[in-house]
């Protein structure tokens, strides 16, 4: 339960909210009028429409970013705890990226071939996350829809399983929540004409035994997780569930497909190895080539063997796998200068401590402003959620969300010169992410706190 009743609280939330949205308009006159440049001829105003979901009067308009920085058009610099949703999870321009992008940019950014880059990357793939064999893709969701055509192939069954709550990008198989138990078609979900529960099947997270009942069909070609939710409000895997649901999936003779685009914050190697899950496919992206548009994808040899003949066996023609730009030579330069100098223990370690500093911090602060809500950490992500103990599925992730309650938090945030991610209360560190930035925030959410209404 939340602190304050909706209905309690809502004349003082839309008081703080009018106060907020106006501090916002007086701060940002150069961002209003890139604004309402943009308006005239982009979509909602923004190349891309979730970037209007910051709760905003209009969108902040960025002039560059830096390290653990963002610096807007009016010269507010932020610290920044979103980091590209996860993409600059290096943080932002890290040099040696940049370098390399640089200087492949003079020697050719496409050309439908391989180079050396390429060969160099798949040995950092198959090093890091254990499976021998990689495909690439311009994007997490691309990649996730690649697989599951790839597994359907190789397995020559239907469907896929998801749990209720998860993401995996744009991928329209995982579209599908549960509703009262029952399967239902995510309705947010554009221009959709096929149900798509003929061939998706969702249970909740950490629930056994409903893992078993879906797979009791023979027809599941893959389980697509997460090794931990991370889109509905951070969700982890109960002790011991990933082991038992590992060999369940095993006997079923189902491929199990590690998504670990956002779990990748967990470590080098990703959640699943840090854990021993041993999947038998795995997609890594945004993060991976230190927010390039690109992605990776890996099989098991068996898989990948099963893979390969069925497109050997296949007439010729278009797989439905793949762009022209897959692969590209800008992005597997991206992806070989973030494996070679990012994806270390070394990188890695002031990461999870500035996350680990910032979790114990909010954990300080919700206790001190007396407020029912956890906080969660997965490695140098966390999350604050408005609910006493963390939650154990999706549904209870997304019962404990309060979408007023947020936005006015995430937009006091920015009038403080804080950015975290705009969808839920995640919050990422890289290895710019300083003390003065944990401090920063922390101050900031202290504000916030000290002026919600409290219970009658």
């Amino acid at each position: 339960m939340n602190d304050v009743s909706p209905r309690r609280r809502a004349p003082p939330l839309q008081a703080l909210m009018a106060r907020e949205r106006q501090r916002y308009i007086d701060r940002q006159p150069r961002s209003m009028a890139q604004a309402r440049r943009a308006a005239a001829h982009l979509m909602f105003g923004v190349p891309l429409h979730w970037m209007q979901d910051w709760g905003t009067p209009f969108p902040l308009q960025i002039d560059r970013a830096e390290g653990a920085r963002v610096v807007d058009l009016d010269g507010h610099e932020r610290a920044d705890f979103c980091l590209g949703d996860t993409g600059a999870m290096f943080g932002h321009a890290p040099p040696a990226v940049v370098s390399a992008l640089a200087r492949q940019a003079g020697r050719g950014s496409t050309a439908m071939l391989a180079g050396e880059d390429a060969a160099v990357v798949g040995e950092h793939l198959a090093a890091r996350f254990g499976l021998p064999q990689w495909q690439f893709a311009m994007s997490a969701s691309d990649a996730n829809r690649y697989v599951i055509r790839w597994l359907r192939a190789a397995s020559g069954r239907p469907k896929v399983l998801v749990f209720d709550g998860c993401y995996h990008g744009t991928v329209d198989d995982v579209f599908v929540d549960l509703v009262d138990g029952r399967p239902v078609q995510r309705p947010s979900l554009l221009g959709q004409v096929h149900d798509l529960r003929l061939h998706t099947v969702v249970v909740p997270f950490n629930d056994l035994p409903a893992l078993d009942a879906a797979l009791a069909g023979g027809d599941v070609a893959c389980v697509l997780a997460e090794p931990a939710l991370t889109n509905v409000g951070m969700v982890l895997p109960a002790p011991g569930y990933w082991p038992a649901a590992r060999e369940r999936i095993r006997r079923a003779g189902t491929a199990l497909v590690a998504d670990e685009t956002h779990t990748l914050s967990v470590g080098p190697g990703g959640m699943a190895r840090a854990i021993g899950l041993d999947p038998d496919a795995l997609v890594v992206g945004k993060a991976i080539g230190a927010g390039m548009p690109c992605a990776a994808y890996g099989f098991s040899s068996e898989w990948a063997e099963r893979a390969m003949r069925a497109k050997l066996a296949a007439p010729p023609g278009h797989s439905g796998i793949g762009t022209t730009l897959s692969g590209n030579l800008l992005a597997m330069a991206a992806m070989r200068a973030t494996l070679e100098t990012l994806l270390t223990e070394a990188v890695y370690a002031p990461m999870l401590a500035r996350a680990t500093a910032l979790a114990e911090g909010l954990r300080g602060l919700i206790a001190r402003h007396g407020l029912p809500w956890c906080v969660t950490q997965l490695g140098a992500r966390c999350e604050f959620q408005f609910c006493p103990t963390p939650p154990r599925d999706g549904a209870a992730a997304a019962a404990a969300m309060d979408p007023a309650l947020e936005a006015l938090i995430h937009l006091a945030l920015v009038n403080q010169d804080v950015l975290i991610t705009p969808f839920h209360n995640m919050l990422l560190c890289c290895p710019a992410t300083g003390d003065e930035d944990v401090a920063r925030l922390l101050a900031a959410l202290d504000t916030i706190l000290a002026e919600l209404p409290r219970p009658a």
